[in-house]
């Protein structure tokens, strides 16, 4: 088996495009991008990045492991987390225009202040080392993330 698909390196290459690819992404920038409002923009990607994190939670854990060992899971983890902090950064372009963010915060900051809540490593600390269900979780997460990034007007 090993041999026709290029070994377990590939084969977490593949289960992991397929997870990058996964519907519920455009699904919440596409919503994130008609929200109006910043409080609902930020609990509509909270929300969908913890779908997508639940749905794919045990592949990235094995990815994450076989990353320090294997080169080529290093690469593919790479790689999902510049896909992953792409799709931060549009949330926070959207908290941009919606003229939401604190003042002077920029938007690479921004994203990276998402990234820092809503990353799979906060998922995987809240849920799994720390027994939090996961819509316990979600709720946090999205207080937390309006509460560093938006103004006191998005209120």
């Amino acid at each position: 088996m090993y041999a026709s698909t290029g070994g377990k390196s590939s084969i977490l290459a593949g289960l992991i495009s397929e997870g990058i690819a996964d519907p519920i992404v455009d699904e919440t920038l596409a919503a994130v991008g008609m929200s109006s409002d910043p409080q609902e923009a930020v609990a509509v990607a909270t929300h969908g990045v913890r779908i997508d994190n639940e749905r794919h939670f045990d592949l990235v854990r094995v990815l994450v492991t076989a990353a320090a060992l294997d080169e080529t899971a290093k690469e593919t983890l790479t790689r999902a987390n510049r896909s992953y902090r792409e799709a931060l950064g549009v949330v926070a372009g959207r908290l941009e225009d919606l003229d939401a963010l604190g003042q002077g915060m920029l938007v690479d900051r921004a994203a990276d202040i998402l990234w820092f809540f809503l990353g799979h490593h906060s998922w995987r600390l809240y849920v799994t080392d720390s027994g939090w269900s996961w819509n316990d979780t979600e709720k946090w997460l999205a207080e937390q993330v309006s509460a560093a990034l938006l103004s006191d007007r998005a209120d």
